[in-house]
């Protein structure tokens, strides 16, 4: 099993929100994804999508996006992102999924050898700029699904690897209350997404403390799904 991530693809979910705005380079975006991915993902391989899957609304209106990814190759394990209002209650949404589409939530999932967990996350608080009082409170909260997530992840004692939809940091600050937590697990790598045109220059990228960190949103890794490489324990057990 190879594990792969890439996050944010942003499919319509029936929604008039052309993705080329942003850019040239998002013009079909997603026929560029397909392409790739049925390229180098297996019906064995693992691939992550930390969040910002579908600008649904409703779960009525997403069903074609789950649909697409469904029919793609691998098992897919889905988080929620920022965008993703149409992800409401855990067990509706995983009423839509099909056997190859797994969401977290709060909790961890095992395939093969590794188990997968995390939290959306939220905003950081960054020196010198407003953090409102509303933006602590959900970043507290989200720190504490984090944890709840690791927790759960520890059951099984096996290699973890995090998904996150927002940066748990970013290059100019790499200690925050997701890294105070993510440090006190055996956690081996760390996929995160939510970054995008000049936004991707500031995310951090490599190893720290011993945890590899990845960003993996689709147009910063060229709409090309990135295979994360198998480090330490997670290379002895896979």
């Amino acid at each position: 099993m190879a594990i792969f991530a890439i996050g944010d693809l942003h499919l319509p979910g029936h929604q008039e929100k052309p993705m080329n705005v942003f850019g040239d380079h998002w013009d079909r975006h997603f026929d560029v994804i397909k392409e790739n991915w049925l390229n180098m993902i297996t019906p064995e391989d693992t691939v992550l999508i930390p969040g910002d899957i579908s600008w649904a609304m409703q779960l009525e209106e997403v069903r074609d996006d789950l649909r697409a990814i469904e029919a793609l190759p691998g098992k897919k394990l889905l988080l929620r992102g920022n965008h993703d209002y149409w992800w409401n209650s855990i067990g509706k949404v995983r009423s839509l999924l099909g056997e190859n589409l797994h969401a977290i939530q709060n909790d961890a999932l095992v395939v093969d050898d590794t188990v997968f967990c995390g939290t959306r996350g939220w905003n950081i608080p960054m020196n010198g700029q407003a953090f409102s009082e509303q933006d602590e409170k959900v970043y507290q909260r989200e720190i504490l699904r984090l944890e709840m997530s690791l927790n759960a992840a520890m059951k099984y004692q096996k290699p973890i690897v995090v998904m996150m939809h927002f940066p748990p940091l970013y290059r100019d600050v790499l200690s925050t209350g997701f890294t105070d937590v993510l440090e006190r697990y055996p956690v081996e790598q760390v996929v995160y997404g939510h970054l995008h045109g000049l936004g991707i220059k500031i995310g951090f990228e490599g190893e720290r403390r011993g945890i590899k960190y990845h960003l993996v949103s689709c147009d910063a890794l060229r709409f090309i799904p990135k295979r994360l490489e198998k480090t330490g324990f997670l290379q002895e057990n896979l």
